[in-house]
């Protein structure tokens, strides 16, 4: 109880310093954003937005579900960089599956093997870690984009790099870290 208590006190006191957009995901970011500013200890949040599994008129979904994330990851880093908080949050965006190249039958695509992963802070390598994936035909494999980066190995980077865990522990194995911060 007292836990849930200190948790409603946080938002109750925290104001946040960003317009957020009206959708689950900014609404799920914009609470998160309290407890960071109101000092609760956690040390990672988690947020989700559905919908992607899109294998049927994929065109206006993935366009309002992008713009969805766009809008309410660009409001997060706006309230935690005025909060000044950005320096200490690490942003992590990632999926559980792919999207393949070609359209299928139905106006969508099926599950592919590659898929993009963003990572956003003060402290994180800008740019692209790894290789730009070929779109070219004689590249694909099964009509999948190849990955370039192994997505344990982004895990590893952010686990061992930024929170100070053994991935190993984690992950039950040890992979290379993509040396993201």
């Amino acid at each position: 109880m007292r836990r849930s208590d200190q948790i409603r006190g946080i938002i109750a006191r925290a104001k946040n310093q960003a317009p957020y957009p009206a959708t689950q995901l900014g609404n799920n970011l914009k609470l998160i954003a309290q407890l960071i500013a109101g000092g609760l200890p956690t040390r990672v949040y988690y947020a989700s937005q559905g919908g992607y599994d899109t294998h049927t008129n994929q065109a206006g979904t993935q366009e309002r579900l992008l713009k969805e994330l766009g809008d309410a990851v660009k409001a997060f880093v706006g309230d935690l960089k005025a909060q000044g908080n950005l320096q200490r949050v690490l942003v992590m965006t990632f999926s559980e599956f792919g999207r393949r190249v070609a359209e299928n039958a139905s106006g969508g695509t099926d599950h592919g093997a590659a898929a993009p992963l963003f990572v956003i802070g003060d402290k994180v390598k800008a740019g692209l870690l790894g290789r730009y994936p070929s779109l070219a035909p004689q590249n694909l494999f099964e009509g999948d984009i190849k990955f370039t980066v192994d997505f344990r190995s982004v895990y590893v980077g952010v686990l061992e790099g930024w929170l100070k865990t053994e991935g190993a522990t984690v992950l039950g194995r040890q992979f290379a870290p993509l040396q993201v911060v």
